[in-house]
């Protein structure tokens, strides 16, 4: 496995991180037990989560899964580089949701139960929340900070502006601020290339790529019986429908370099210098041996630059428009 450091933390990562989201709603408790257990063995050791995942109802039962599996020993939770998030709405009640400083408090202590753990490595905002000052929010981080209860901090979904806001706060503060930035990014998906990424390289984030094959649309969907065909369906059909002629290209060329079209398009995010760790999300062990392929695949300069071609980039802002 391969490590670096998150953003500009002093802290250790895998280049990959287990998303599990599908944990509960997709995949059943002891199968996600036994996918984090092979996750750990090959040497991931970054694992992420969010208060909501769970699915409709069963909000916080990922959370749980997680916590089972920490508390089954084996130093699994030592082992971890643990990371959650908050924001969303967990109950009908006013106070149940986004980041004031009464559900910080409140979200922190509520997955930390579920958890089973009494810490969180990383604490991510999981979208910004523009009705509560930063000021109000830093400092609900730092008592947890002090407490010992959360260790870094981090957003998700922000605009490049948005982490500039919070960090120039934390700044003010004499606080340490975020450390990293999650947000989707793949070869269909390369808007964060404008402003985002920009503002986490000059801030000293590490990004953490969401959706890395948007939704499954970039391993290998239009092969004949392929997993991705399941993924074609709502919002991904229509994504499909648009994008056809790059991604039957995109998979040519996949085919030519006789790799998957997943192992590529995972291969193309972990070369990209703003990149820290790709979240995948596996439903299966399959699909965690697939994505732990994409570590030894070494992308040529003109291997680059084709996929370039295929899906087309930005610039920074405001050279990419203005310019």
């Amino acid at each position: 496995m391969q490590y670096t450091q998150l953003g500009r933390s002093g802290l250790k990562v895998s280049r990959l991180c287990l998303g599990t989201m599908n944990f509960g709603p997709k995949t059943a408790e002891a199968d996600a037990h036994s996918i984090m257990d092979s996750a750990l063995g090959a040497g991931i050791n970054f694992f992420d989560t969010a208060n909501v995942y769970g699915g409709t109802g069963h909000r916080g039962r990922t959370e749980e899964i997680l916590g089972h599996w920490f508390a089954t020993g084996g130093q699994r939770r030592e082992r971890t580089v643990l990371a959650t998030k908050l924001y969303g709405t967990m109950t009908d009640l006013p106070n149940e949701s986004r980041l004031s400083a009464l559900n910080i408090r409140r979200a922190l202590d509520a997955s930390l139960k579920r958890l089973q753990t009494d810490y969180i490595d990383l604490y991510q905002f999981h979208h910004v929340d523009r009705n509560t000052p930063w000021d109000e929010i830093w400092q609900a981080v730092e008592v947890a900070v002090q407490q010992g209860k959360i260790l870094y901090s981090g957003s998700s979904n922000f605009a490049g502006w948005q982490l500039a806001q919070a960090q120039e706060a934390a700044s003010r503060r004499h606080s340490f601020g975020l450390v990293s930035e999650q947000s989707i990014y793949n070869l269909l998906t390369r808007n964060v290339e404008l402003e985002v990424i920009p503002a986490a390289q000059h801030y000293g984030l590490g990004l953490l790529p969401w959706s890395p094959l948007q939704g499954g649309l970039l391993g290998g969907v239009l092969k004949p019986g392929h997993d991705g065909v399941r993924r074609a369906d709502g919002r991904s059909l229509e994504t499909l429908k648009k994008h056809q002629d790059q991604i039957r290209q995109f998979e040519d060329f996949t085919q030519d370099l006789a790799r998957e079209p997943g192992d590529v398009a995972l291969a193309w995010l972990l070369h990209q210098p703003a990149v820290t760790a790709p979240v995948v999300g596996p439903r299966t062990q399959d699909q965690l041996d697939s994505a732990l392929r994409a570590l030894d695949l070494a992308l040529e300069p003109d291997a680059l630059q084709r996929l370039d071609d295929i899906f087309p980039g930005y610039r920074t802002a405001p050279e990419d428009y203005a310019w």
